[in-house]
């Protein structure tokens, strides 16, 4: 059976940034084995999957090479996009049911995806001394007035403050002990970060999920939906709307930019999103 399907880089900066993703469309026939098997083909750290539904405009279900996760935040601005650049979708409103709920996708006149998070949970408090040792830092690397925390808006990320850019860029993962460490906290992986940025973005942050088969990811959206909340959660953003330009994925010559939104009442986070621009989506066979 021959499968068509896209490929775009979601969050790009750059012509050659951004982070990657697998786009198929009118997947309704396709078994969960063959999901699995298509998205390991096309080998990126995820692939979305589209699908008719009947409690929202789309259903959309993501793949890694290894297995299915619940959300994925670059593979809907990737599939969203590549809908629109089609002409499948106008600029407008949309919804999509996700095994992280249903959730709402919003796309501008100028192709801009900006998608709704789950609203965030924040949990455990894994050992700082551990999650040092697991990036091959010293504890003194890691920032001194802000936790290391497991949080989500649909998927579970370990949050990690870093003093700084050198110490993020320094920052080499034994994939065995991250593996485990997210394992047994149940998480897709690290989410480091910093508040000292190359091109005058608010945040830069780097992304480790090697249980899920990905050493290092260019541009993550809920895991940046995570940390804005996380960032919200301990003063760092004032009370209201607040817009944070994020970039990621430098380290790997990919360069990203990911706008997060958060909108507050009473220090109650009452809507996240987070968004950015793609690549013109490419058309290949199976």
């Amino acid at each position: 059976m021959r499968i068509d399907y896209y490929t775009v880089n979601a969050f790009a900066k750059t012509k050659t940034g951004g982070n990657p993703a697998g786009v198929v469309l009118e997947a309704d026939e396709l078994s969960e084995t063959e999901m699995k098997s298509i998205a390991a083909h096309i080998g990126f750290s995820e692939t979305a999957f589209v699908m008719r539904s009947g409690q929202a405009d789309f259903k959309l279900r993501f793949f890694t090479p290894n297995e299915e996760v619940d959300l994925c935040g670059h593979a809907t601005v990737g599939a969203f996009y590549a809908m629109f650049s089609l002409g499948i979708i106008k600029p407008g409103a949309y919804s999509q049911q996700t095994q992280a709920g249903l959730l709402h996708v919003n796309i501008s006149e100028e192709g801009i995806v900006m998608m709704q998070q789950a609203l965030p949970v924040l949990s455990d408090m894994p050992d700082r001394e551990e999650i040092a040792d697991s990036l091959h830092i010293p504890l003194s690397l890691l920032s001194e007035d802000l936790p290391v925390q497991v949080v989500s808006t649909g998927l579970r990320d370990i949050i990690v403050p870093v003093r700084d850019l050198r110490a993020l860029f320094g920052l080499s993962p034994n994939p065995k002990k991250v593996e485990e460490i997210s394992r047994r906290y149940q998480t897709v992986g690290y989410h480091a970060f910093t508040f000292e940025t190359l091109h005058g973005a608010d945040i830069h942050c780097r992304n480790f999920a090697p249980l899920y088969g990905i050493p290092e990811e260019a541009a993550t959206g809920t895991s940046n939906g995570a940390l804005a909340c996380y960032l919200s959660r301990y003063g760092r953003l004032p009370v209201g709307i607040k817009q944070l330009r994020i970039e990621q994925g430098y380290c790997m010559d990919r360069p990203s930019e990911i706008i997060a939104v958060v909108e507050s009442n009473l220090d109650i986070i009452t809507d996240i999103q987070v968004g950015g621009k793609a690549t013109t989506p490419q058309k290949y066979s199976m």
